[in-house]
């Protein structure tokens, strides 16, 4: 196949990485200082998935460098606040199918706006990668597959099952789900709970769940998800709150206890927070249905208030 990685963050990488080791022609779209090292050394893959080195067919900085641009597959791993100037850029290509890899609620929704269903993939990316500050795409940990699928069921099954295996066998685990919505509003509900927290409190998941203060937060926030769920329509693996909450604190938290929010580096580091996409848009979606959510909008404001503040440091 030939395949674009629109995005050569962390995740990006990990894509473009192992999808080249297997012999896919693979060019990549990302940043300056990215872009040089990889063009420079090539791009290394180091983690849990093991220790891999490839040289991509060609990485640029930006649509207009690409040598051709007609694509098999395009992936798509910028951040969510970057996804509609990402898709401008992607009009200007012919691709067969767009596969969103990326965080929070509204991507796929802003990609509809742009390309007809039939052309997008919707993924729920839950393997957790960071870039070294030598350049190396480190894999540090995976909760389960990726799972992709079409939410209006405007792709065959058999072709996103195909997409599914040519991915899972190039080393990055890979599923089919026709419920691949639910399992985003599964991760939406598990980030939207701990991450800004954690980023705030700049502690880790399992502090925020043995402290009263921070475990009612996070219960209050996941009931109002719940509420705005209902109230949208939208449907969740879980019939309630009360039994989500159970599998979070007994199933979800303890396995992961240690580990801090990505968010968390995102302010340390000055950088943009994805909390629009996440808190942000409980808020968004809860006025569209007139649904209050307040513990959810001091939340966004507090997290955007600390980006501030960093960013002016």
């Amino acid at each position: 196949m030939r395949i674009l990685i629109f995005g050569l963050g962390a995740i990006g990488g990990i894509f473009a990485g192992f999808l080249k080791r297997v012999g896919h022609e693979v060019y990549a779209i990302g940043r300056k200082r990215i872009i040089s090292t990889v063009r420079e050394k090539g791009l290394k893959i180091i983690g849990i998935w093991g220790e891999h080195r490839v040289n991509l067919n060609g990485v640029y900085e930006s649509v207009e460098e690409l040598p051709l641009k007609d694509f098999d597959l395009v992936i798509l791993s910028v951040k969510s606040y970057d996804t509609q100037e990402a898709l401008k850029h992607l009009k200007g290509l012919n691709f067969k199918y767009l596969l969103l890899a990326q965080n929070g609620y509204g991507n796929y929704e802003k990609a509809k706006e742009v390309f007809p269903p039939n052309k997008l993939i919707l993924a729920r990316v839950i393997f957790g990668a960071r870039i070294t500050p030598e350049v190396e795409f480190e894999v540090t940990v995976c909760g389960d597959d990726v799972v992709i699928g079409n939410p209006d069921g405007a792709i065959e099954e058999q072709t996103l099952k195909e997409i599914a295996q040519i991915i899972d066998s190039a080393g990055v685990p890979t599923r089919y789900s026709p419920d691949v919505y639910k399992y985003l509003w599964d991760k939406i509900l598990y980030n939207c709970a701990l991450n800004p927290l954690g980023a705030l409190l700049e502690t880790n998941y399992g502090t925020l769940a043995n402290m009263e203060e921070t475990k009612t937060l996070m219960e209050q926030i996941i009931e109002e998800i719940f509420k705005v769920a209902k109230a949208k329509k939208i449907e969740l693996f879980w019939e309630n709150p009360e039994d989500y909450k159970k599998f979070f604190f007994e199933k979800l938290i303890p396995p992961t206890a240690g580990h801090y929010p990505s968010m968390l580096w995102d302010i340390k580091s000055g950088k943009r927070t994805e909390i629009e996409a996440l808190n942000g848009a409980i808020v968004r979606l809860g006025k569209e249905v007139g649904v209050s959510t307040p513990v959810n909008e001091v939340i966004t404001k507090l997290v955007k208030a600390k980006e501030k503040l960093r960013l002016k440091a």
